[in-house]
């Protein structure tokens, strides 16, 4: 990584205000009064510095900055209860990291489910190119669309009633809605419009796709073209073909599409939640392709691609190796299963839980200081996984199961990118695809399990009570309290959480640094908490 010396700088205020990415007017929660939140974009090797003022009423709020590593400042990470407190209302917090990886991301509040109103936006980090392309379209934000709050939708999702269903889906922020569908009282205005993009013929024109939402599954397409895909998350992969992209939530694809279409022509961008994956509303965005003689007020009447919804997993492994091969040790220096399913509490509440214990954070409390000034024992809703250092080239394997729930979980891993060395249903049986070069990523989809009632065979073939696994491992280089967890809002907030406590002996080193940045948001917040009783909804349960 270079040397850059250069810090970019950003001031970032947390407001809510009245928001109607689709016509549909609901009160939502702004960076700097964008939806999407605005750019945050550096070089490779760079520092951050992003100063954050909570201007919310009545809650907290943190940023997580997905997919960077933070090497050397696991304090920034942004998760309040694991690196930090939440920033209280009226205060002020700064993050500084460095741009430790480069390619396609994006930044989003890890307070409760904030994110999933409208607190989160793209992250660009420019680095070296692999592959040759003439124009850099940006960012292509997907993210499904809900009209009713996140705390609604949380009190649903942990509740007894259903799981929440996106009423919507936006490319860049914009989709028309149909305002006959307004079943609330909401204020609706029709034709509210979509995204544009231009393209020029002859050309090769990256990409970079991101699912920012909070539950549904996408699938990318556009209309008479075919993609490239390029990069996985921050991994540059050996290109391959394809004519539709699958992008859970939080996975990034970056993707080359040569620009084949007419000079005047006007075309379809398209991304649908999956019905099989989901419970959409309304699954369908769409964005307007303008190539540089078009007229930029038609409509396309562009064919669309067949997409087959036929599972809920990404690209099969065989097809997705990186560009670049990172030597993985022979053996794991230890190997963890953890099982994952959704029970009901006692209270009749729906939970997640992994290995039987369903994560709950104390907002009031940072596990990774405790951590660091030498605790070793932890509250069992902690979810604590220690990994003690074995020597400066170990790795850690995870095998995780999802048992019962026909349910697909994007597995989102904090501080790195990790091998995806196998999937599929039934007991792992050790087989390894491409154990030379396999993929790696920071978000992988897992499957539905077949449930006990065998409700998803007709799609996935197998008997009732099929578990889906994945099998994951990472190298332990990089000292910290790294959540591992669900990126769908709703299961997160129930508990699909566990921390990974990775080679504590190397964080006393850090000790003074992480009290001191803890005692920046801690103290405050639990002044705020005492005053207000604040509702620790989304923590987990």
């Amino acid at each position: 990584m270079p040397d850059t010396g250069v810090v970019r700088r950003y001031d970032w205020t947390v407001r809510r205000q009245i928001m109607s990415p689709d016509g549909v007017a609901k009160e939502g929660v702004f960076i700097n009064g964008q939806y999407p939140g605005p750019l945050l974009e550096a070089n490779w090797g760079d520092w951050f510095e992003v100063t954050l003022h909570n201007g919310l009423d009545d809650e907290g709020t943190t940023i997580h900055w997905h997919g960077l590593l933070q090497k050397e400042t696991p304090w920034y990470d942004g998760v309040p209860g694991t690196s930090q407190c939440p920033v209280a209302p009226g205060r002020t917090f700064t993050y500084r990291f460095r741009a430790d990886q480069y390619g396609t991301s994006w930044y989003h509040s890890h307070y409760s489910a904030q994110y999933s109103d409208g607190a989160f936006g793209p992250m660009i980090i420019y680095g070296p190119n692999h592959v040759e392309y003439d124009l850099d379209i940006g960012p292509v934000i997907i993210n499904d669309y809900y009209h009713d709050s996140y705390v609604a939708n949380l009190e649903a999702a942990v509740g007894k009633r259903d799981t929440p269903s996106p009423d919507n889906n936006l490319i860049n922020g914009k989709m028309n809605f149909d305002c006959s569908q307004v079943t609330n009282g909401q204020k609706c205005v029709p034709n509210a419009g979509v995204s544009k993009f231009k393209f020029r013929s002859g050309k090769k024109m990256r990409l970079r796709l991101m699912n920012t939402g909070a539950e549904g599954l996408q699938r990318f397409t556009i209309d008479e073209h075919t993609m490239t895909i390029v990069a996985n998350d921050f991994v540059p992969v050996k290109p391959y073909q394809v004519t539709s992209v699958t992008l859970g939530v939080g996975q990034r694809t970056d993707i080359i599409v040569e620009g084949t279409g007419r000079p005047d022509g006007v075309y379809w961008m398209r991304s649908e939640i999956s019905r099989l994956c989901g419970f959409p509303k309304q699954p369908y965005a769409l964005a307007a392709i303008y190539y540089e003689r078009a007229n930029t007020n038609a409509t396309p009447n562009s064919t669309a691609t067949p997409v087959k919804d036929n599972n809920c997993g990404n690209d099969a492994l065989t097809l997705t190796q990186p560009f670049y091969q990172v030597t993985r040790p022979s053996q794991p220096s230890i190997t963890t299963r953890i099982d994952m399913t959704n029970i009901q509490n006692a209270t009749g509440d729906f939970v997640w839980v992994m290995n039987n214990s369903s994560f709950r954070a104390d907002w009031s409390d940072s596990v990774l200081a405790d951590a660091s000034r030498g605790e070793t024992q932890f509250p069992a809703h902690d979810n604590v996984y220690r990994y003690s250092r074995v020597n400066e080239r170990q790795s850690i394997r995870l095998v995780l199961y999802s048992i019962a729930a026909p349910l697909p979980h994007p597995m989102h891993l904090h501080g790195h990118n990790y091998w995806v060395l196998a999937e599929g249903y039934g007991e792992w049986n050790g087989t390894i695809t491409n154990p030379q070069n396999p993929q790696m990523r920071d978000v992988q989809l897992m499957d539905r399990a077949i449930s006990p009632t065998g409700a998803t065979i007709a799609t996935t073939g197998g008997s009732p009570g099929t578990p889906y696994y994945i099998v994951l491992e990472f190298l332990a280089d990089n000292p910290g309290l790294w959540p591992m967890h669900c990126h769908i809002a709703w299961h997160l907030a129930g508990g699909m959480y566990i921390n990974v406590l990775e080679r504590p002996e190397d964080l006393h080193q850090y000790s003074s640094t992480i009290q001191s940045v803890t005692a920046e948001t801690c103290p405050d917040w639990k002044t705020y908490n005492t005053q207000h009783n604040a509702e620790e909804l989304g923590s987990g349960e």
